[in-house]
């Protein structure tokens, strides 16, 4: 007898634009890095197929463009999503400078669209800064006080911490779910 189940879920994945996002889903879902920028138009979604145990896993990412220019569509796309995912930039420039002050921003534009959904914090492109001069209790102070699932240091280039912060927002969404199909 087969008990698996099919579970499925949107994951909004938002931030300013030229953080990363696209390059983080694509590092995440195929496994590739692009170096040359390529704005994202309004929004674009990939999808990604994860097994944890018996269960299968449909997962649809939604990649919301981080310009000024298509904030009047974030109530559309970030309708039925289940989780999210900031990302901001830890360059030393003013990308990174105003990326991180626009968090409070992005999780409150979430917030308001989605509800009290798990969020991650993704600190990206570390490969671009000393990572021994980073102010981890800067992020570890927003991660409490806006009650994220957690944060962790990406960078889309060289995949480090993606994998394992893709995961912590999946499998957050696949035990809660499983939990409430069991209950029934």
């Amino acid at each position: 007898m087969n008990n698996s189940e099919e579970f499925g879920f949107k994951i909004a994945v938002i931030g300013d634009g030229g953080v990363g996002k696209t390059s983080l889903i694509k590092k995440f879902t195929k496994g590739t890095f692009e170096k040359d920028y390529v704005k994202t138009i309004g929004a674009q979604f990939s999808r990604f197929d994860k097994k944890i145990g018996e269960d299968l896993i449909n997962l649809i990412f939604w990649d919301i463009a981080g310009q000024d220019d298509f904030n009047f569509l974030h109530p559309l796309f970030y309708k039925e999503s289940r989780a999210g995912i900031i990302v901001y930039s830890l360059e030393e420039n003013d990308l990174g400078t105003d990326s991180f002050a626009h968090i409070k921003n992005w999780y409150t534009e979430l917030n308001k669209y989605c509800g009290d959904i798990p969020v991650v914090l993704f600190a990206n492109k570390v490969d671009l800064v000393e990572q021994n001069n980073l102010n981890e209790l800067e992020i570890q102070n927003l991660v409490k006080e806006y009650n994220f699932l957690g944060y962790y240091i990406t960078s889309a280039k060289t995949g480090q911490g993606v994998i394992e912060g893709f995961n912590a927002i999946i499998e957050k969404l696949y035990y809660k779910y499983k939990k409430l199909s069991i209950q029934g």
